[in-house]
């Protein structure tokens, strides 16, 4: 078949509903939790802004418009290679030079949601991921994978989606071995439900914050804070993770989207 044809039947497949488009993506806005870091290793992300320049008024009498002020990552968001001290001299590491056609992979969606809402500070292990494997098959190259916890369903509430206490954050996230385990099979990049790619015990981890360390070492992308994961199949959706094209830019805010086959 030819690529034309493919895309032909895919414009048919969106029109008629036999591929649904799900939302992966969080609400954006001042409300939005946002990561809390120790003083002692960076400033925190101010909370997001969002002013009004006009709406019908006199200020522009036929347009309604806003100007906004955020971090790169805030909400659902794209961590680039340029994110971390691991992936800084990468030329195309940056979300304005990384390679677009990276952006768009099948995607591994590894449900452990039971798992993290028994144990907050679940980790994903190399065996649960081959397990996963064994059932659903071989993660591919070139491929996202992420991590359904249903963390999402907190979104609402910045203490309990952060679940914070004098011994630091407890959300769940992935070991070491795996994301070497991952790089090993070329993935394009990891995701979560969480606040970031890192479990909240990360920073204790050998290396600390081994997504961030790792994936970006390996010029791999991350995304964080992702919704609906429910809403998506182990294997056969499409993933579109696309940052804004900023200048320089370390991350960006998304809007995810998965194209989902319905039977």
């Amino acid at each position: 078949m030819s690529s034309a044809n493919v895309l032909s039947d895919l414009a048919g497949m969106l029109a008629s509903g036999g591929v649904e488009v799900v939302d992966c993506t969080g609400v954006l806005g001042p409300d939005t939790p946002l990561l809390k870091l120790p003083p002692e290793l960076a400033k925190d992300t101010p909370q997001i802004e969002i002013h009004k320049i006009s709406e019908y008024d006199d200020d522009g009498p036929f347009w309604a418009w806003n100007w906004m002020k955020l971090g790169e990552h805030s909400g659902t968001h794209f961590d680039a290679p340029h994110h971390w001290v691991t992936g800084k001299d990468y030329p195309d590491g940056s979300t304005d030079t990384l390679d677009v056609q990276r952006l768009v992979a099948p995607v591994n969606v590894l449900d452990f949601s039971a798992e993290c809402a028994a144990d907050p500070d679940f980790l994903l292990t190399i065996d649960h991921v081959k397990a996963w494997e064994a059932e659903h098959g071989e993660i591919g190259a070139g491929e996202w994978v992420v991590m359904r916890s249903d963390w999402d369903r907190f979104a609402d509430d910045e203490a309990k989606f952060l679940n914070a206490d004098e011994t630091g954050p407890h959300t769940p996230g992935p070991t070491a071995e795996v994301i070497e385990y991952l790089i090993g099979k070329n993935i394009v990049g990891w995701g979560t439900q969480c606040i970031g790619t890192d479990a909240g015990s990360a920073g204790g981890m050998e290396p600390p914050f081994p997504a961030h360390n790792l994936l970006h070492k390996h010029n791999r992308f991350g995304l964080a804070s992702l919704a609906n994961l429910s809403k998506l199949p182990p294997k056969g959706a499409i993933l579109v993770a696309a940052p804004l094209k900023i200048a320089n830019g370390t991350g960006s805010p998304i809007r995810a989207l998965a194209l989902v086959p319905q039977a």
